[in-house]
């Protein structure tokens, strides 16, 4: 994320604030991927701390992409939504950053549902997942004990609602990609033919689960050729945003750029893992330092590489290629 100031008095300060230091509300504009002093606040400011602008007198761009939310009168559900949707407005600012669901962007555009598992007296199994451009989130993963315990049942190396935004949502985006000429036949020959039957590549996952080896950047990218897509595409967004926020900074160091560097414009898909690969170890010592695990603990094959160059080239310049929907 780059960095942001006051539109009142330029002092720093961070995307989810709702109010500067001096006293200002802060309102985000997403086409102008920064706080502006002229914007009607979104609607759900008060029920969710959203703070981003409305757009044409309704919600603001993100919020008017949630189609179903969970039960606010059942305790916890409040706030845990509320740190889903700050988590789905970083991803969809970040995106942004490509012209995907922007103004310029002509295509379409993804619902979510919002659901949560404390749905009253009993809790309600609520299932993750992308279908027909219709994304389904458990918001109770937004609790930090809750994610950590499945993190460690599933045996994942990272687990978080932004990962989640982002995965969910690199399986819509493939739906757009897929329109594009060349973009399915360079996909099987690197992933795999995606119309293989999913259901059963999934039941043989839970049964019997592989190990990613050196072709795959996560054990569940290993479920089927869509699930390889969503991981890899989702890897990619983390690495350039974490890029894009250490470059915001102003930290240097060994293969990191100058001053001036944007992660979203480099188009050397190559030069950008290695800058990426470098600012990852430098942030996994830091945490070493005190005790924490690390940031990205993943490790990038020749292979990784590759798929990572294919989502990277495809998503950056996908948004202004998408044709219009029918």
């Amino acid at each position: 994320m780059q960095r942001l100031t006051c539109p009142r008095c330029g002092q720093r300060v961070y995307f989810q604030n709702t109010f500067c230091a001096c006293g200002t509300p802060l309102v985000f504009a997403p086409e102008a991927g920064g706080f502006v002093s002229d914007a009607p606040a979104c609607p759900n400011r008060d029920q969710i701390g959203c703070n981003w602008a409305a757009e044409n007198g309704g919600l603001c761009r993100s919020c008017a992409m949630t189609g179903t939310i969970p039960d606010l009168s059942v305790e916890g559900n409040r706030d845990l939504l509320a740190q889903s949707e700050a988590a789905k407005r970083w991803v969809l600012a970040n995106l942004a950053r490509w012209r995907w669901f922007t103004a310029a962007d002509s295509g379409q555009r993804v619902q979510f549902r919002m659901l949560s598992e404390h749905a009253g007296p009993h809790e309600v199994p609520v299932t993750m997942g992308h279908a027909a451009g219709v994304i389904t989130l458990n918001v109770v993963e937004a609790d930090d004990a809750l994610r950590a315990l499945r993190q460690q049942q599933l045996g994942e190396l990272y687990r978080s609602m932004v990962g989640h935004v982002r995965h969910e949502i690199a399986h819509f985006l493939f739906e757009r990609l897929a329109l594009l000429p060349g973009f399915l036949d360079e996909f099987r020959a690197m992933f795999g033919d995606e119309r293989a039957d999913y259901a059963a590549a999934l039941l043989d996952h839970y049964n019997q689960p592989l190990a990613k080896g050196d072709t795959f950047i996560s054990d569940y990218a290993t479920t089927h050729p869509h699930e390889d897509w969503a991981e890899t595409a989702a890897h990619i967004l983390h690495l350039v945003d974490m890029t894009d926020s250490l470059m915001a900074s102003g930290l240097n160091g060994p293969q990191i750029p100058p001053p001036g560097y944007d992660a979203y414009a480099d188009t050397d898909a190559e030069h950008l893992l290695t800058v990426a690969t470098s600012v990852a170890l430098a942030v996994n010592e830091i945490n070493r330092a005190i005790d924490n695990p690390d940031v990205y603990p993943f490790v990038l094959t020749a292979t990784t590489r590759a798929k990572l160059g294919f989502a990277h080239r495809w998503l950056s310049q996908g948004a202004a290629m998408t044709p219009l929907p029918a």
